[in-house]
């Protein structure tokens, strides 16, 4: 994304277009668009032959952005993971641990990012249900590798809302729902996460087509992405107007559902429904 976004702002600042920029690797203006969102690998000739479109001179800076260009190129940390990896989702594997905010809404089931061991373990067999246990057991794996970006000390910020149905169906039984609901009040008091609930008594909302995420990045110069899972592909949309509508949706959503000051309380009343299943 580094490399994206700085290849980006380069482009904007001699006004180039991306379709001349597209033109000159021998390529088309929609690679470029995926070259600066970090969504292709990068070569070298290319982004040297951009540079020296671009006016880069110095040669401190092409230096470090081929570095740079090396360094995008390495396996993600999913790599080894590639087997069990839908190729529609890897684009999403790289953005998520290079954001800042991750604004999402879920419908059906809590967060990935959110998941303890054992629900994670029940919505993945749910889609893989003749899958062999290795395959279960390394999907479970990566899916808990991936919330480690929560820990890290520039952790983006998690802002979730969750529709009350999430809390009360019972993926795995509801031991499991259980377990995950007393995890989600331990992970509400971090300062990267704020939980909201969507109650039942709220009628309809804002959201009312589905779940989605939109992801901010800490380079300006990147926009938006708005990610949205069907059931066998993933749906990126990173223009303004599409934008625009998912964080006016998403907006009305935090505004519709509980605080999160009565988070914790809502989630406590659901367990307490819960106890005698």
């Amino acid at each position: 994304m580094q490399l994206g976004a700085r290849l980006r702002a380069l482009r904007q600042a001699k006004g180039v277009t991306r379709e001349a920029a597209g033109y000159m690797i021998r390529g088309s203006e929609s690679k470029i668009s995926r070259m600066e969102l970090g969504r292709v690998s990068f070569k070298e000739r290319d982004v040297a032959d951009l540079l020296k479109m671009y006016g880069v001179e110095d040669q401190a800076e092409v230096d470090k952005l081929l570095a740079l260009t090396r360094e995008a190129n390495a396996p993600s940390w999913w790599h080894s993971y590639n087997d069990v990896t839908e190729t529609w989702f890897t684009n999403y594997l790289d953005l998520e641990p290079a954001a800042e905010l991750i604004r999402t809404y879920e419908v059906q089931f809590v967060p990935g990012l959110l998941q303890t061991e054992a629900y994670a373990r029940a919505v993945i067999m749910l889609g893989h249900s003749t899958a062999e246990d290795r395959e279960i057991d390394l999907r479970v794996e990566q899916r808990m590798l991936r919330k480690q970006v929560l820990e890290r000390p520039d952790a983006p910020r998690l802002w979730a809302v969750l529709d009350e149905a999430v809390l009360r169906r019972p993926i795995g039984g509801y031991e499991v729902l259980r377990e995950q609901i007393r995890y989600l009040m331990e992970v509400g008091d971090s300062p990267h996460v704020r939980l909201q609930v969507m109650p039942f008594d709220k009628g309809g909302h804002a959201a009312a087509g589905g779940a989605f995420s939109i992801l901010r990045f800490p380079q300006q110069e990147l926009p938006d992405v708005v990610y949205v899972e069907h059931l066998t592909s993933g749906l990126y949309l990173d223009k303004r107007e599409d934008v625009d509508v998912y964080a006016a949706a998403i907006g009305r959503l935090f505004i519709e559902a509980d605080p999160p000051s009565r988070t914790v309380e809502m989630l406590k009343r659901i367990l307490d429904d819960l106890s005698d299943r």
